[in-house]
């Protein structure tokens, strides 16, 4: 199966982010170069791996999101 290339708007459209929160947010912190986007022809356009990010927004889903929810 090929990967789904996505823009910045339609990532947005799809997470229910605004493109704004994807670009200063997201991007460079939880979304990586090389692994859940990428710059073809070494340009400045980006283009997000669907599957890679769908995949992850389920993983990180499932994990406590933090020590305090572990407590008894």
């Amino acid at each position: 199966m090929s990967p789904t290339y996505l823009t910045t708007e339609e990532l947005a459209s799809r997470i229910k982010y605004d493109v704004r929160t994807i670009r200063e947010r997201l991007k460079d912190s939880v979304l990586l170069e090389g692994v859940h986007y990428i710059r073809p022809f070494g340009g400045r356009k980006i283009l997000y791996l669907w599957e890679t990010i769908e995949r992850d927004m389920r993983e990180q889903h499932s994990l406590p999101t933090s020590f305090s929810s572990l407590a008894v």
